[in-house]
């Protein structure tokens, strides 16, 4: 290790002293800058994408100057071409990345900013500080109207009050160039079909000697008379199912047919792509209405949403109108037909705690069943998982199967009744209605995996919000084969419930709500946030169903004194989690992100123990990434390695997830990352079967399970590849004096974990 940790040495050392071979005498290797402000109020992070010259990756350069220096030679120029080539220092470059740097300072209000150059050559290596001095910020005294045309006044009039320009607020560009889009479209949804924001500008008065402005709005004459009046929408005509660049559609339509509904024209051919009512719906261009953009993108948006229709293509003619004061607009909506039928097949290669599988599938999807975007889905699916061997003699060791299928259909509205027709026909608004069984097969026994589903799911708050409500998950699970071994061994062991209840035969019926909000979708915002947050919340009740119709009657009971509906047990509990995620920008190539999760289960009533499918586990990709998948907890439970199975003891009812990373990119498709992760999971009750499983105050805070790791990610920009090492550092599983194992890495105390996209 010693010689290797030389040589790793030696090589970065000699690669560090050869960087600027291929630099020719008398310049200079860009070797990196940084931006100073004598302010902290100037974020220099975003003033990074004016600077022009950016150094050279170090990995890639490295790469290149291991060429040799004659390019005829195949080798050298294949090695250059993976590497990155040393970029100059231009004195040119330079000088216009500190004028830029001070034109967006200026932009921000910093109107008499300086930004100086400082140069530190060292050897062929060139640094560079840009120094801000930033002289003071403008603010806005007074902000006026100004415009003479008292029609566009009185319309903008109401307006004002609305925009990111304010006496008191900060003089800047952005702002005012996102006042004027704000205006533009403030008009264009109010009818003003011709006006662009090209007619609006202000005028700056900045000679007030008090680092403040007066802004006046203006108005610019127009050539065209019509663009500062408004529009009306005469007729609106949808033309469902033509595709103009399919030469066959026209013959579709050689004879269509032409129907009025609710105040619209519809076009179909035979194809009778869309019913009237579904287009009505996604269509929010109206006739004798104001012609408005917001109509446009909604109508567009809701359309194309729609899994069938390929694209939307929506046109306005003028018509002459003897009114003057209003003019008129006709309006084509043509909606152009996608795939109706949609056939995948799939193998994935899967890998549970070290035991490698393969899961092949087919699905079938017709988009467009009943003529209304219903989506009919139907997915066959199976499994196969080769069980490393192992001194355990039990069903662990056994290799297993499944399969199963799984049906859903979904209507693009809520089907409950009582409801509002907005509320009901909301473009965002969706109902599914699924169903799926699956069967697991071991040489010990059969178990069998039976589901169905009515949800509901829709977005608000300009999709912000994403919101899912199960009115019914219903998942019965039973085995109709096992051995008398596995009984034994297994389902009639009172020594421990927790693993009896992973197989037991049960009924869970399930009331469930979940709510997702993210900062991403803001609408119009011009910016990206550099603060991406992410909130995830989720509520399981279950057992409401089952117990309410037990109530009208005297239910049979089991051994263990549980209810049953219809001869089957049911389940009984109460399930909570929230988790909060950010990713915050710290410059154009790194950014940090953190992640924070608790969960809580609860069993009341007709159980005394969770379902074993609903119960938390903890480790994995996406967890604390030092431990395998279900490899942690609870608490400071030690896994019994002379018992198969133990799996099922791993498992509790509350669960904690803290996690930080790091994330570098070194390429365009190549990112590095470091990560802390901290966690466990912890039992409400003190099962005899998970001794130090239990959660208590005085005692959890010393079962948090520490981690750190490093990962390589691969990002393909539709996939994100994800590979992570995680190596314990405190682990609540060893001794007292024992649990700090940072010091005493070994292979067993690691982890790998291949996922796809950011782990939060």
């Amino acid at each position: 290790m010693k010689k290797i940790g030389i040589g790793i040495a030696l090589s970065i050392s000699l690669w560090s002293c050869n960087s600027t071979k291929h630099v020719p005498d008398g310049q200079y290797m860009m070797n990196g800058y940084e931006i100073n402000a004598d302010t902290k109020k100037i974020d220099v992070t975003y003033l990074e994408d004016f600077v022009r010259q950016q150094p050279a990756s170090s990995i890639r350069l490295g790469i290149y100057n291991l060429a040799g220096q004659d390019t005829s030679k195949w080798l050298n120029r294949t090695i250059q071409k993976m590497g990155q080539a040393p970029v100059i220092y231009s004195p040119q470059q330079t000088q216009l990345s500190a004028r830029q740097i001070a034109q967006q300072l200026s932009n921000e209000g910093y109107l008499r900013v300086e930004v100086d150059t400082i140069l530190k050559p060292k050897g062929k290596k060139m640094n560079i500080t840009y120094d801000i001095q930033n002289n003071g910020i403008y603010t806005i005294r007074n902000y006026e109207y100004d415009i003479h045309n008292k029609t566009i006044a009185r319309s903008l009039a109401p307006a004002k009050k609305y925009t990111s320009i304010q006496p008191g607020t900060v003089y800047n560009q952005d702002n005012i160039e996102a006042s004027r889009e704000h205006l533009t479209s403030y008009l264009r949804n109010i009818g003003y079909y011709q006006f662009s924001k090209e007619y609006l500008y202000f005028k700056v008065d900045s000679t007030l000697n008090s680092h403040q402005v007066d802004m006046y709005l203006n108005l610019n004459p127009s050539k065209d008379s019509t663009a500062f009046k408004r529009f009306k929408i005469r007729n609106v005509t949808v033309l469902s199912g033509f595709d103009p660049s399919i030469r066959g559609n026209k013959r579709i339509f050689q004879d269509p047919d032409t129907t009025y509904y609710k105040g619209m024209t519809f076009v179909h051919g035979s194809n009778n792509f869309l019913r009237n009512s579904t287009l009505y719906r996604n269509n929010f261009i109206r006739s004798d209405r104001y012609y408005s953009d917001m109509a446009y993108t909604r109508t567009t948006g809701a359309l194309n949403g729609i899994g069938v229709v390929k694209k939307t293509d929506i046109t306005y003619t003028p018509v002459s109108n003897p009114n003057d004061s209003v003019q008129l607009l006709d309006a084509l909506v043509t909606v152009v037909p996608g795939n109706t039928h949609f056939f995948q097949t799939e193998i994935q290669g899967t890998n549970s705690a070290g035991d490698l599988g393969i899961a092949p599938s087919i699905t079938y999807q017709h988009q467009n069943l009943f003529n209304g975007a219903e989506i009919l889905k139907i997915k066959l699916r199976g499994a196969y998982e080769f069980i490393s061997n192992s001194n355990k003699s039990s069903v662990s060791n056994q290799n297993y199967y499944e399969y199963g299928i799984d049906a859903s259909l979904s209507f693009p509205m809520f089907l409950f009744p009582w409801l509002k027709r907005s509320w009901r026909e909301a473009p965002s608004a969706s109902t599914q209605i699924s169903v799926g069984v699956n069967n697991q097969h071991r040489k010990e026994y059969t178990r069998q995996f039976f589901n169905t589903a009515l949800t509901y799911r829709w977005a608000s708050n300009k999709n912000r919000f994403n919101h899912s409500f199960s009115l019914w998950d219903v998942n019965y699970v039973r085995m109709p084969s096992v051995t008398d071994e596995f009984r034994e061994n297994y389902l009639e062991n009172k020594n421990n419930p927790i693993l009896a209840e992973s197989y037991k035969d049960q009924l869970i019926s399930s009331l469930k709500y979940g709510i997702t909000f993210t900062n991403l979708n803001t609408g119009f915002s011009r910016k990206v946030p550099k603060n991406k947050v992410t909130v995830r919340a989720n509520i399981d009740l279950s057992g409401l169903l089952p117990r309410l119709v037990t109530s009208f009657y005297d239910a049979q009971k089991d051994s263990t004194g549980q209810k049953k509906i219809m001869g089957i047990a049911y389940a009984e509990y109460i399930k909570g989690d929230v988790s909060y995620s950010q990713t915050h920008t710290l410059d154009r190539n790194s950014s940090f992100a953190f992640r924070i999760g608790l969960g809580v289960a609860k069993p009341f009533g007709n159980s005394t123990i969770l379902p074993f499918e609903v119960r938390y586990f903890s480790g994995g990709a996406n967890s604390v990434r030092g431990w395998s998948t279900r490899d942690l907890g609870p608490g400071s439970y030690v896994p019994n390695d002379t018992t198969a199975n133990d799996f099922a003891n791993q498992v509790g009812d509350i669960k904690l997830d803290l996690g930080i990373e790091y994330r570098r990119k070194v390429s365009d498709y190549i990112e590095l990352a470091g990560f802390v992760d901290a966690g466990n999971v912890w039992t409400i009750n003190n099962y005899e079967g998970q001794p130090g499983g239990q959660f208590k105050f005085s005692e959890f805070y010393k079962e948090i399970a520490l981690s750190y790791g490093a990962g390589l990610r691969f990002d393909l920009g539709f996939l994100l590849l994800r590979l992570d090492l995680g190596v314990r550092a405190y682990d609540p599983e060893e001794q007292k004096d024992s649990k700090w194992v940072i010091a005493k890495p070994r292979f067993n105390r690691m982890a790998w974990h291949f996922g796809i996209g950011y782990p939060f």
